[in-house]
């Protein structure tokens, strides 16, 4: 695939080879926006890859924050993941029930917390069962670790960031939404924002980034032709962002592969920016 950082993915032929290493933990990260059934937490209990812990985006969160899942703090997610029994010696992968839907941004939370030994499940779960390789319902359960939790800020962005940047122009904004919604001519999944985009941005959607029958990431050089087929250039910093923070990060790990500079994610994404406010919102394609 000639990746910059092929070690970000993991193929299913490694990891059903590797099942039950003491060393590994498998997160499940299946997520789904309001109103869509069912929901991460269901398709979870009705099947995952045997001894895979569920990472709910929606509960590890700073759960004071109105905004959808936000980033909780360095303590709070630590805890979280000691509970979980993920400690900070294990080897992560990640994976969804969609291929690369919400799984980037488990591995992009965890990145941000100094997690660096952490990959992506290559075609996910849809490639797992296309093979016939074992799922289960049972819930593993795992003996609390030790994760030292320290928050990069580098890798976030919050509004008054973006704000400045209108101005500045330092850092190119890429939205991983569809066409439509960056455009305004499609609904928004959550009521009362705004149709549209972050003024200047470029429309690059996250669901262009795998092969469509086997859930796979291109390979490296198609994958480089999407970004810059959509104005990305690979010398400028970047930032990206969606609907609420999610398929944002699946930029973010696009560009890691690539070995491009290191994408921060706005996490408040269009949940925020798309409020009646201060904001101003450009619409159409772009």
């Amino acid at each position: 695939m000639n990746y910059a950082h092929p070690e970000a993915l993991v193929e299913t032929a490694w990891l059903a080879a590797h099942l039950g290493d003491q060393n590994l933990r498998i997160l499940d990260g299946t997520f789904t926006l309001p109103g869509v059934s069912p929901t991460g937490p269901e398709l979870y209990a009705r099947q995952h890859i045997p001894g895979a812990i569920y990472f709910d985006i929606e509960e590890i969160k700073d759960a004071a924050n109105p905004l959808p899942h936000m980033l909780p703090d360095a303590p709070t997610f630590a805890r979280m993941m000691t509970a979980l029994g993920v400690g900070s010696r294990h080897k992560i992968v990640v994976y969804d029930a969609f291929g690369l839907a919400s799984a980037p941004r488990v591995w992009w939370t965890l990145r941000a917390f100094g997690h660096k030994d952490v990959a992506i499940l290559n075609g996910g779960l849809p490639k797992w069962l296309a093979e016939n390789l074992p799922v289960t319902a049972k819930v593993p359960k795992f003996p609390t670790a030790t994760f030292d939790a320290k928050l990069d800020r580098g890798r976030v962005r919050n509004k008054a960031q973006m704000l400045a940047n209108l101005q500045s122009r330092r850092e190119q904004v890429i939205d991983a939404r569809s066409a439509g919604r960056f455009a305004g001519t499609e609904p928004e999944p959550r009521a009362g924002l705004h149709g549209g985009h972050i003024p200047g941005s470029v429309s690059l959607p996250s669901t262009e980034f795998v092969d469509k029958a086997t859930r796979t990431v291109l390979p490296a050089d198609a994958l480089a032709a999407k970004f810059r087929a959509a104005g990305v250039d690979p010398a400028k910093p970047a930032v990206s962002s969606c609907g609420s923070g999610v398929t944002a990060c699946a930029i973010a790990f696009g560009m890691h592969l690539l070995g491009w500079p290191e994408t921060a994610v706005y996490d408040g994404s269009w949940s925020e920016w798309g409020l009646p406010g201060d904001t101003p919102v450009e619409t159409g394609a772009r």
